[in-house]
C-alpha cells in the first residue's frame, strides 16, 4: 500500500486523452440524516447540513486577475481620444451614451472569469473493479476527469493510476483516495468511523446505510410531494420538470424506484438478517416483520394517488385535492420509516454482535443480502448512492468488496459508472430546490 510519486519529464505518447471521455464533477443531491443510536456509533460525525461542501471547492477555482487580453488596448484610447475632438457637440446617438456602454463594457470585461478545474487522468481496465471504484471516487472531487482505458501496466504499474500534474500515483484504492482527499480536501472520501467498531457486524453495517439513503429520498419526495400540493397543478415548478404532468410522471418514476429499494430492503432484513436472531430468541422480531407488512398498503395507496393525478386535468379541485392526499400520504411514509428504522438501530441490529458470528459468516450474510436485493445493487444503484454522503458511499462500496469476488464486485461497480456517466439525476429535482421552492 505505497504512495508512488514522481515527476514526469516526458509524458506517456503511448496514450492519448479522448476528450469524449472528458467528465465534469457531479454534485451529488443535498442529504438530511438521523442520528440514532446505532448510526451515531457508525458515523461519529455526520454533517448536518445539505452537503453544502460540495460547492465549496468550486470557489478556490475561481481566477482573480482579469485576462490580458480583457483589458481595453492602447489602440482603443486613441481612437475614443480622436472621436471626442471631431464630435464636440451633441449627435442623435448621444456621445454621452457612447461613454457610458463604453465604460460598461470595460467593467465587464475586467470581472475575472471561473479558471477551468484541475484534470486528474486515470489510467486503468475496465474489468478491473478497482478502475470504476476510483473513477466514481473521482466525481466527487472538484477536478476534471479524463479516463483512459488500458489493459497494459500504464508508467510500469500493474494497479489503475491517477496523474495529476507531474504526480503519477498508484497502490490500493485506499492510497489513491488518501492522496485524493489530501489534493482537495472537500468533499472527504475516507472517514476514521472504523477505528474501534471492528466488532459491529458488516451486515449491520450495510442495513444502517441503507436506512440512511432511504430517509434521504423519503424526505426528498415529501418536500417534492409539498411543492406539488403548494401550486395544485396549476403552475409549472423547475423548467427542466416540463409541464405539470410531466412532472408528476417524473414524481411517479422516482417514487417507484424508491418503492422498489423499500421492498427489496424489507425482504433483505426478513430473510437474512431477523432469521439469525430469531435462532437466538424466537420471536425477538416478530413486531419489526408485522411494521413491513403493515405499510404496505400505504405504500399501494401512494402509487395509486400518482396514477390518478396523471389523468385529472391539471389544476382542477379534483386534481388539487389529489394532491394534498398525496402529500399527507407520503408524510406519513415517511414517519412510519422514521420509527422502524429507529427501532431497529436501537433493539433489534445490535442484538446481532451478541450472535457472535466470525468474519466469514459476517460476510457470507453480506453476500446473501446482495443476492435478495439485485436491483438496488444493479440498475438502481445510483439511485440508492444520491442518498448517502461520500464518504458513506465509498464505505458501502468498500463493503461490497469485502464479502464478494472480483468479477461480481467489478460487474456491479460497472452499473455506478455508467449510470454516472450516462444520466443526471433522470428528472429529480435537487433537495436544495425544493427548499428554495418550499421558502
Amino acid at each position: 500500500m505505497g504512495n508512488c510519486s514522481k515527476t514526469l519529464k516526458n509524458p506517456n505518447q503511448n496514450h492519448i486523452p479522448d476528450n469524449n471521455n472528458t467528465n465534469a464533477n457531479t454534485h451529488i443531491s443535498d442529504q438530511f440524516h438521523r442520528k440514532t443510536a446505532l448510526s451515531d456509533v457508525i458515523n461519529s460525525s455526520p454533517s448536518p447540513s445539505d452537503k453544502a461542501h460540495r460547492t465549496t471547492a468550486l470557489s478556490d477555482v475561481i481566477n482573480s486577475s482579469p485576462s490580458p487580453a480583457s483589458l481595453p488596448s492602447d489602440k482603443v484610447h486613441r481612437k475614443t481620444a480622436k472621436s471626442d475632438v471631431i464630435n464636440l457637440s451633441p449627435s442623435p446617438l448621444s456621445s454621452d451614451k457612447v461613454h457610458r456602454k463604453t465604460a460598461e463594457s470595460d467593467v465587464s470585461n475586467l470581472s475575472p472569469s471561473p479558471a477551468a478545474p484541475p484534470v486528474v487522468r486515470l489510467y486503468g481496465s475496465l474489468t478491473n473493479p478497482n478502475t470504476s471504484y476510483i473513477r466514481f471516487a473521482l466525481n466527487y472531487k472538484p477536478v476534471t476527469l479524463i479516463f483512459i482505458p488500458s489493459e497494459t501496466p500504464d508508467f510500469g504499474f500493474e494497479t489503475p493510476v491517477i496523474q495529476y500534474g507531474s504526480d503519477v500515483i498508484s497502490g490500493s484504492p485506499v492510497t489513491i483516495l488518501r492522496y485524493l482527499d489530501a489534493k482537495f480536501p472537500k468533499p472527504v472520501l475516507l472517514s476514521e468511523w472504523s477505528a474501534g467498531n471492528e466488532n459491529i457486524p458488516v451486515v449491520v453495517r450495510a442495513t444502517v446505510l441503507q436506512h440512511k439513503s432511504l430517509l434521504w429520498h423519503v424526505e426528498r419526495m415529501v418536500r417534492w410531494g409539498e411543492d406539488l400540493a403548494a401550486r395544485g397543478g396549476r403552475a409549472r415548478g423547475d423548467p427542466v420538470m416540463g409541464s405539470a404532468r410531466m412532472e408528476v410522471k417524473k414524481y411517479g418514476k422516482s417514487y417507484s424506484q424508491l418503492l422498489e429499494v423499500l421492498l427489496e430492503h424489507a425482504q433483505m432484513e426478513e430473510k437474512i438478517v431477523f432469521p439469525v436472531l430469531e435462532r437466538e430468541d424466537r420471536g425477538l422480531s416478530k413486531s419489526v416483520t408485522e411494521e413491513h407488512a403493515r405499510d404496505l398498503p400505504l405504500m399501494n395507496g401512494i402509487k395509486e394517488d400518482i396514477k390518478t393525478i396523471i389523468v385529472l386535468d391539471s389544476g382542477s379541485s379534483s386534481c388539487q385535492d389529489m394532491f394534498f392526499s398525496l402529500s399527507t400520504r407520503i408524510k406519513s411514509l415517511q414517519e412510519n420509516c422514521k420509527q422502524h428504522f429507529e427501532e431497529e438501530e436501537r433493539g433489534i441490529l445490535p442484538l446481532m454482535e451478541a450472535a457472535e458470528l466470525t468474519q466469514g459468516q459476517q460476510e457470507q450474510l453480506l453476500e446473501q443480502s446482495l443476492d435478495v436485493m439485485p436491483s438496488t445493487h444493479s440498475h438502481l444503484l445510483k439511485f440508492f448512492m444520491e442518498g448517502l454522503l461520500p464518504h458513506e458511499a465509498m464505505h458501502y462500496l468498500d463493503l461490497i468488496t469485502r464479502c464478494t469476488d472480483k468479477d461480481r464486485a467489478g460487474s456491479i461497480y460497472r452499473f455506478l459508472v455508467e449510470e454516472h456517466y450516462g444520466k443526471r439525476n433522470e428528472g429529480r429535482p435537487t433537495m436544495a430546490l425544493l427548499l428554495k421552492a418550499k421558502a
